[in-house]
């Protein structure tokens, strides 16, 4: 019986802009697999604005309320903000799960990473992973109001992006937070150019295009050597599958093996951890989010 706990709706199928690859379809072939294999679902509920007020600011919180905005890869749709609400939502359910000793997985949509505290770009309208981090901080700072197990209240909590693009929003909301080490292992030259080099709490590492498991891998385990040094409470992953070799929008080359690799590599740190859907377009995610999954299980 699989372990890793899949926290999901049914309720984020239900918008989708004509044409754009971050479709329906990413998360309903993917449940129909996870179901298949044995996963147990639990049904996603939305964040409080409290929540979301955190990490953005107001003014975002009611940009993305209001629908009253452009941006080309990141549409204003019908029922949006409340869309957002539950994939962050969601999150902090990861996040809890895994301080009780459920590792866990935000299977949702959209995105977030790329959303900063006061922008929506890159299909992304609230940081769902910023959104749980500071949730579980806040708890950390209460510990006589939470029951984690071992009495667990998280201070230092480590956030792993191996999206292909850079987690821009998330190093922005993060970047000098003396409790939270940001590491992100990103494809360059790739939208949305930046992060180019480490600043303070915040490692990048850059990976050309074509790069293939070989490589990527001896990257991701020097990316992961500075998280064991940081010696978090809590691993938080941005997990991202655009670096799959036939996705249709970014240019790496990795094969759906590697996700499982990926997910050993983060099992090895022996953290308690939750894991957040980010990219990923091709045909093929379901079996990259299994395989990334199994790995994480070992």
């Amino acid at each position: 019986m699989p372990v890793v706990k899949i926290v999901t709706s049914n309720t984020c199928l239900e918008y989708e802009s004509d044409g754009h690859p971050e479709s329906p379809l990413r998360v309903s072939r993917t449940q129909e697999l996870l179901e298949h294999l044995g996963y147990r679902f639990v049904e996603a509920h939305s964040c409080t604005e409290q929540d979301i007020l955190r990490v953005h600011t107001h003014r975002h919180l009611e940009t993305v309320r209001s629908g009253k905005f452009y941006e080309a890869d990141t549409p204003s749709l019908p029922g949006m903000f409340e869309h957002a609400k539950r994939a962050a939502g969601a999150a902090i359910q990861a996040a809890e799960f895994a301080l009780h000793g459920q590792p866990a997985f935000s299977l949702m949509r959209p995105p977030g990473h790329h959303a900063t505290r006061n922008r929506l770009m890159g299909f992304c309208y609230f940081n769902s992973i910023a959104i749980a981090v500071a949730s579980v901080l806040e708890a950390g700072t209460k510990p006589k109001a939470h029951d984690y197990d071992h009495g667990l209240a998280p201070k230092r909590v480590a956030i792993v992006d191996f999206d292909c693009h850079h987690g821009n929003g998330t190093e922005e909301i993060f970047h000098g937070h003396p409790g939270v080490l940001f590491v992100s292992l990103h494809q360059h030259p790739c939208y949305p150019g930046t992060g180019l080099e480490s600043s303070g709490n915040c490692i990048n590492v850059q990976v050309p295009p074509r790069t293939g498991e070989a490589d990527y891998l001896a990257a991701f385990k020097v990316a992961l050597g500075r998280v064991a040094q940081f010696q978090p409470d809590l691993l938080a992953v941005s997990a991202g599958f655009d670096t799959f070799q036939e996705d249709p929008i970014t240019q790496m080359a990795l094969e759906i093996g590697t996700f499982e690799k990926i997910g050993r590599e983060i099992r090895r740190l022996e953290r308690p951890v939750f894991s957040v859907l980010e990219g990923g377009y091709s045909g093929k995610l379901p079996e990259c989010v299994a395989a990334y999954l199994k790995g994480l299980e070992g």
